[in-house]
């Protein structure tokens, strides 16, 4: 008697601990990427998966294409470009960045001369939120794609008027 109780409530816990793994997956649209181009030589195909979120129209993602270097105290950023690409008979669009990885940047002096970890950028992008669709790039490989989300502030403000 003791042991079907233990048993029941640790199957009735399993239940419940497996619908919310499931709620949790389901959070995210199924992934599809098969139809988008392999990438070429010296390059690698990165993609972003955004979850399903409410308002969606109300979101953007910020992108930063870029390489952690170490530098002084300039301001720099990285050369090169991204360019939206359109997947020919999909209407889905992809992302090409081309750079050497070479920065250029403020020539101030650093009197300190000390080295810090930066993450050098191409000019960042930003692009509307859609959960069904990936973001797929193609970046050199030593190159990364890093994302954040935008969301809008809750009040509306009123403009100056003169």
């Amino acid at each position: 008697m003791k042991f079907s109780k233990t048993l029941m409530t640790g199957l009735i816990l399993l239940a419940g601990v497996n619908a919310f793994a499931q709620k949790k997956a389901e959070k995210f649209e199924k992934l599809q990427i098969e139809m988008f181009p392999k990438a070429k030589d010296g390059y690698k195909q990165v993609y972003i998966q955004l979850p399903i979120a409410k308002n969606e129209n109300d979101l953007k993602v910020e992108l930063f294409v870029g390489a952690e270097k170490m530098l002084d105290c300039n301001n720099y950023f990285l050369m090169g470009e991204m360019k939206s690409q359109d997947l020919q008979g999909w209407g889905y669009n992809y992302y090409e960045v081309e750079s050497k990885g070479e920065t250029a940047g403020t020539l101030m002096g650093c009197l300190d001369k000390k080295l810090t970890k930066k993450f050098v950028t191409l000019k960042p992008e930003i692009v509307r939120y859609n959960s069904k669709l990936p973001l797929v790039f193609y970046v050199p490989k030593d190159i990364e794609v890093r994302y954040r989300i935008l969301r809008p502030d809750n009040t509306m403000k009123k403009a100056v008027q003169k």
